[in-house]
């Protein structure tokens, strides 16, 4: 029998530990909710601009199955302008500091700022997620060492306001490849532990639509680096100008994205709509044969609630 697809080969990687947590990986997927403080983020910007609404959106996506809340405090969207380090941190911090003592999700906090990711460690995260692949700020890297904290480097060309103009690459793939490459070790050199960094591929930032389904096709690719993947495909215009719907009705285009995602290699998802995409993470474990957590098992020869005796065969239920 030939197997027209089989999910990408997992290398095995070291767990990534600080502040006495650990995360493993090659046992199943994390989810990363998105808790944005923001008025012009593209999909949610200003719904929770308040303190007490993000606080409480972080409870829900956590309570709906989100191992991660990354907190934000400047849109990254297409064409967004920079907001002040004084700004930024007066947005985040009491937030992380807030979800820090009522739920024990991983947090990171979404910056290129240095100054911004001391103070959110020093108020609760957990991990640093630098859109910029420590582009931006010339103390990012050392200043991550210095915390001991998680690195997450994302991969990006130019600047938010400025990377969808002149898109072209001679080999994305090649050329992002040497872009982790360079970064990483930009990030060890400064004294940043290598298990203690992810690497993000970047889509939608700087990318053609294109593009972006060709890093979720290829994605597989970028194991070879030894360090875990984080995907951010949700809600994003690239599923838009497929389906043709505004950024909340993309939450079943995101669902495709996420599972194709997991299935070339993805050790993590980060997304708007945890509860939807905890189903869709849960599945997609399964179809890569995951190892079964304490809280599965296989039902599979087992009558359903209130079915004794059941004939019925699984296809029929479905």
């Amino acid at each position: 029998m030939t197997l027209l697809a089989t999910p990408a080969p997992r290398p095995q990687l070291p767990p990534l530990c600080v502040f006495q947590r650990t995360m493993e990986f090659g046992r199943g997927v994390f989810m990363m909710g998105v808790v944005n403080i923001t008025p012009d983020s593209f999909s949610d910007g200003g719904h929770f601009l308040e303190h007490s609404s993000a606080i409480e959106h972080g409870l829900r996506l956590w309570e709906a199955g989100a191992d991660i809340l990354d907190i934000g405090g400047e849109s990254t969207r297409p064409g967004a302008d920079p907001v002040s380090v004084c700004e930024e941190i007066a947005r985040v911090v009491p937030v992380i500091k807030a979800l820090s003592q009522r739920c024990d999700a991983w947090i990171s906090v979404d910056t290129y700022k240095a100054e911004v990711a001391r103070a959110a460690v020093e108020a609760g995260a957990h991990l640093v997620n630098d859109i910029s692949g420590l582009g931006f700020d010339d103390e990012m890297a050392s200043t991550v060492a210095d915390l001991e904290c998680g690195l997450i480097l994302m991969h990006i060309r130019k600047t938010p306001k400025t990377m969808q103009r002149d898109i072209s690459y001679d080999d994305l793939i090649g050329e992002i490849s040497s872009y982790f490459h360079t970064r990483v070790r930009r990030a060890v050199d400064a004294g940043v532990e290598p298990s203690r960094i992810i690497l993000d591929p970047g889509i939608g930032f700087g990318k053609t639509r294109t593009q972006n389904y060709q890093l979720l096709r290829e994605l597989s690719a970028f194991t070879a680096h030894g360090h875990p993947l984080l995907i951010g495909t949700s809600r994003k215009s690239f599923i838009g100008a497929v389906v043709n719907r505004p950024a909340p009705g993309r939450v079943w285009g995101t669902a495709a994205t996420v599972a194709c995602g997991i299935f070339a290699g993805a050790d993590i998802v980060r997304v708007h709509d945890v509860r939807e995409m905890s189903d869709v993470v849960r599945v997609s474990e399964a179809i890569c044969a995951f190892p079964q957590t304490d809280n599965t098992q296989d039902t599979s020869t087992q009558d359903p609630p209130g079915e004794p005796n059941s004939t019925v065969d699984e296809t029929d239920r479905i």
